[in-house]
């Protein structure tokens, strides 16, 4: 059982805990954005050096390999012909939407990573201006910083049937300081959350003037500022 000196000590030690997090609440805002992204459909090419060692590699195995005798090999080699046929064609990796740059296609790139950003609205914009931004909402009163990020995203698509979100912990964060065009906002914490495209290729994107699907990057020259930032936290 704790003893009533431990008690006395913890209590005080609480409340400043308490006070410090409702200080900071109150000063300081946070933001949840969701980077919301298209997986690869098809695979990707090889690299040229790792394509190269792979091959190396499998030379240098066939000169180790065990040797089987020939009747086995050709009873292996008869095995599972029949009559019928399979028929495959690869889909191919240039889309019309490659063809076009059409960056509000979800069919393109198809060997790369896609992700959304919309243009409208963001938190930071000075006087309303509209700016490139990822889907995004102020945490007020959520459960979670996560179901923020959830609402955020669903006032975007209207339904979240169709995504995944990955982890309930956010994959980075950063401290915004608002310039000189928007001195009435103080700076505020932005906590990035992932989503991912599950079996669909097409969304009804609202709650914004214009939107985009890029890859990294493309991704990159939407925030020259913050490129740096941004390239270490998407790995891939």
């Amino acid at each position: 059982m704790m003893s009533a000196t431990m008690r006395r000590i913890q209590l005080p030690f609480r409340r400043a805990l308490s006070t410090a997090a409702a200080e900071s609440s109150s000063s300081e805002k946070i933001v949840a954005s969701v980077l919301f992204e298209r997986l690869p459909v098809v695979v990707p090419k090889i690299d040229p050096v790792v394509y190269a060692f792979q091959e190396f590699s499998f030379r240098w195995q066939q000169q180790y390999r065990r040797r089987y005798p020939d009747e086995f090999l050709n009873k292996s080699n008869t095995r599972g012909k029949g009559d019928y046929q399979i028929e495959y064609t690869p889909a191919p990796r240039i889309t019309e939407a490659d063809k076009t740059n059409d960056r509000k296609s979800l069919n393109r790139a198809l060997d790369r990573r896609l992700y959304l950003l919309l243009y409208g609205k963001a938190y930071e914009a000075p006087s309303d201006k509209p700016v490139w931004h990822f889907p995004e909402k102020v945490y007020h009163s959520e459960e979670t910083l996560r179901k923020c990020a959830e609402s955020a995203l669903h006032s975007v698509l209207g339904d979240l049937s169709n995504t995944y979100f990955v982890g309930n912990a956010p994959m980075g964060h950063m401290t915004v300081t608002i310039g000189e065009d928007a001195q009435d906002l103080p700076s505020f914490k932005r906590f990035f959350f992932k989503s991912q495209v599950i079996a669909k290729d097409e969304f009804n994107v609202g709650k914004c003037k214009d939107f985009v699907w890029v890859t990294k990057d493309e991704l990159l020259e939407y925030f020259p500022d913050q490129a740096e930032f941004l390239r270490k936290m998407i790995i891939s």
